[in-house]
């Protein structure tokens, strides 16, 4: 049997991660390709808030008994209201804990393959990398709108022109803030439009909430998803904490589905819970734990917030230094595209060509497509990477001129 099988595609991201932990030799390697935060001594902290969280959890030494199908309740309900807001959204959603957000994006593909076997999912082009292969492997279609123009800019008309194919009972995938890859976010007017053209089509918005915190603000960051879930019957939200909450090995996130009314509602948790039961049974309790002594305790809730826009301080200093970097070395096009980004992620205005440079002659590491973490440069790198862009770019590839 093992014989007959064939190599798998390769996952473009993690086989440059491979090629990166071969390039121990070269002290002046800059890994920007994974997404994760690190601070200024390029380590990925482990929050004071969380930590404080852990204390209390290991003090109580409470039960690791299964929590269920759904797991954590209190988990859930905690991250419902942080991320609807009100209790009019609130009131016409239910949850389900999940493996992290891509579990979360894993079981919501799943139940739209079950209850609406014929919908295609539409996607941003470009979109994070991982949303085709769980989509098709949940035996969905998949189509993709236009996303950027030419200028780095969100095409907002070409998006609209493609989404108005789809059709009812369609599912549209659409990143709530800090878009993976290119930083590059909708804005309010273009989300007030997109709500109106789902209401109109009936087509269902499938929010991926991967990062919010990260970009203008927590409440700024989750202006667009409440202001599209006010405005249609039914959407679904993927969510993830690992960011946010910088639990990246604690695989915390949830899936959250609304409707127009709980009576609508009345079969969704145990569709989901019966989607989890084969997927992987029971999700895991810690992460959900901590997030949820988090959210509950005033005091702890502060002092989340208060680390969380310390983050996006630092990842929105980073990304402001490298462009005035860049603006000094005439590299206007560039400084200007990153300027208007967002989030952990830039996208550069390179080639695959350019791309594979950095990597070979300044051993700097971004994905091929032009994806860096500006959440993963130690400042004082900064210049590095500003002169060795410039330096495997074309005048004419970067600058325009």
């Amino acid at each position: 049997m093992l014989e007959l099988l064939s190599p798998p595609p390769t996952d473009p991201l993690f086989a440059l991660v491979a090629e990166l932990g071969e390039a121990v030799a070269r002290p002046e390697r800059l890994d920007l390709l994974v997404g994760v935060y690190r601070d200024q001594t390029g380590t990925t902290p482990v929050m004071a808030a969380v930590r404080e969280a852990e204390l209390r959890l290991a003090e109580r030494g409470e039960s690791k008994e299964y929590r269920g199908l759904s797991g954590n309740q209190a988990f859930n309900r905690a991250m419902t209201a942080t991320v609807l807001g009100t209790e009019d959204l609130i009131s016409r959603a239910t949850a389900i804990q999940t493996v992290a957000g891509t579990g979360a994006l894993n079981l919501l593909a799943e139940f739209v393959h079950r209850t609406a076997p014929g919908a295609t999912v539409w996607i941003s082009d470009p979109s994070y990398v991982n949303h085709r292969p769980i989509l098709e492997s949940a035996g969905l279609t998949v189509r993709t709108y236009r996303y950027l123009d030419a200028d780095g800019r969100p095409d907002q008309a070409g998006l609209l022109r493609d989404l108005s194919q789809a059709r009812r009972n369609d599912v549209v995938l659409i990143q709530g803030c800090c878009h993976n890859p290119t930083g590059v976010d909708l804005s309010a007017e273009a989300w007030d439009t997109l709500a109106d053209l789902a209401a109109h089509h009936g087509w269902v918005p499938f929010v991926d909430l991967a990062y919010h915190g990260l970009g203008d603000g927590l409440e700024a960051d989750l202006q667009p998803t409440r202001t599209m879930a006010s405005r249609v019957e039914e959407m679904l939200i993927a969510v993830s904490c690992s960011k946010n909450f910088g639990l990246y090995s604690e695989r915390t996130g949830c899936a959250i589905v609304l409707g127009p009314s709980q009576q609508a509602l009345r079969h969704v948790e145990s569709t989901l819970q019966n989607v989890a039961r084969v997927l992987y049974s029971m999700p895991p309790e810690h992460g959900a734990a901590i997030v949820t002594t988090i959210l509950d305790d005033p005091a702890l809730y502060a002092t989340w917030r208060t680390e969380l826009e310390a983050m996006r301080t630092r990842i929105n200093a980073n990304r402001a230094d490298l462009v005035a970097h860049l603006g000094s070395l005439g590299c206007d096009r560039p400084a200007g595209i990153l300027a208007q980004q967002r989030g952990m992620f830039s996208m550069l205005p390179l080639t695959p060509d350019h791309m594979l440079r950095l990597r070979e002659d300044f051993a700097v590491y971004g994905t091929g497509s032009g994806r860096i973490n500006i959440a993963g440069i130690p400042a004082h790198r900064i210049p590095y990477l500003a002169n060795s862009i410039a330096a495997v770019a074309t005048v004419g590839a970067v600058t325009g001129g």
